[in-house]
C-alpha cells in the first residue's frame, strides 16, 4: 500500500481513555507469562479494544468496563514484588484487548517499569498507534505487532476498523528502529490468501526492524466466551489450519528473508 495513503484514517480514543488521571482498567494479570515476548514475563492484559476480531480469543476484554479499575501506582508495586526474579530473565508486557487505548496509563507504567531496569513490551493491534507518543515508545523495548490483514477490505471485514493506522504505526516504528515482533493468526479460508500473505511479507521486510515472525495458528479455545456472551461466533466451523498450511505460509516469510517461527 502507498505511503500517501496512509494519513487519512486516524482512530478517536473513547472519553473514557482521558478521564482521571491514572487509572486504567484491567482485565487480567499473569506474573509467569510466557508467550508474550522473551524470556518469563509479567503480562498485564488491559480491559477495552476498538477491533471486533472474528478469530478473537478473548472478547469479554472488549468493553472496559468489564475490567477492574486500577491506579499506576499500584500496579507498579505488583510488578516491584516481582522485579528481580524479571529483570535479566524476562520483562514485563502490556496486552489487551487494545492497550494503545490506555495510551497515558501504558505511559506510566512502562515509564515505572524502566525505572527498575525491567525490558518491556506491548502486545498490540497498532490500530491505536497515533496515541503512542515519543515518550510512551521511548519507554518500549519490543512491540508485539499483530496484522490481522493485508487486504484493506478483508481487514475492514475481518476487524470492523481500518488497516492504514496499523500500516502507518508499523512505518513510525520502522523510523525509530523499534523492535518488532510481527504476529499473523493463521485462519483457513479467512487469512490465508497467498497474494495478501505475500503482500504483508515484503511489506515487513522493508521495514527492516523486524526481529522474527510468528505465524499463529487459529484455534477454537475462544469460542466458549463468545457463547458465554451470547455472542454469534462467525468462524464456529472454521478448522485449525494443517502443519502444511502453517508452512507454506511461514515460507512465503522466509521468502522476503525473514526470522520465522
Amino acid at each position: 500500500m502507498p505511503e500517501s495513503s496512509l494519513h487519512s484514517v486516524k482512530p478517536k480514543l473513547p472519553y473514557w481513555a482521558e478521564s482521571g488521571d491514572l487509572e486504567g482498567w484491567i482485565h487480567a494479570t499473569d506474573t509467569c507469562a510466557i508467550h508474550d515476548g522473551p524470556g518469563m514475563r509479567y503480562a498485564l492484559t488491559l480491559a477495552g479494544c476498538p477491533l471486533r476480531c472474528q478469530y478473537c480469543q478473548v472478547p469479554d476484554t472488549w468493553d472496559y468496563r468489564d475490567g477492574a479499575p486500577a491506579l499506576v501506582t499500584d500496579v507498579l508495586a505488583d510488578i516491584s514484588r516481582h522485579k528481580a526474579l524479571l529483570r535479566g530473565r524476562g520483562g514485563v508486557t502490556l496486552g489487551g484487548g487494545e492497550p494503545l487505548m490506555q495510551a497515558r496509563f501504558c505511559k506510566a507504567v512502562l515509564q515505572g517499569c524502566k525505572a527498575m531496569g525491567l525490558h518491556t513490551a506491548i502486545d498490540t493491534s497498532g490500530y491505536f498507534g497515533d496515541f503512542a507518543d515519543d515518550e510512551l515508545l521511548d519507554s518500549v523495548d519490543l512491540v508485539l505487532l499483530d496484522i490481522k490483514h493485508f487486504s484493506p477490505d478483508r481487514y475492514r471485514d475481518l476487524t470492523g476498523g481500518e488497516l492504514e493506522p496499523t500500516l502507518r504505526f508499523a512505518n513510525a516504528l520502522a523510523a525509530l528502529n523499534k523492535a518488532v515482533w510481527l504476529r499473523y493468526v493463521l485462519v483457513p479460508g479467512v487469512t490465508d490468501g497467498f497474494d495478501d500473505i505475500a503482500g504483508l511479507a515484503a511489506f515487513a521486510a522493508r521495514l527492516g526492524n523486524v526481529e522474527r515472525v510468528e505465524v499463529l495458528p487459529f484455534n477454537q479455545h475462544g469460542g466458549y466466551k463468545w457463547r458465554d456472551r451470547e455472542l454469534s461466533y462467525p468462524l464456529a466451523g472454521t478448522p485449525a489450519p494443517s502443519p502444511e498450511q502453517l508452512e507454506t505460509a511461514r515460507q512465503l516469510f522466509r521468502a522476503e528473508g525473514l526470522n520465522v517461527f
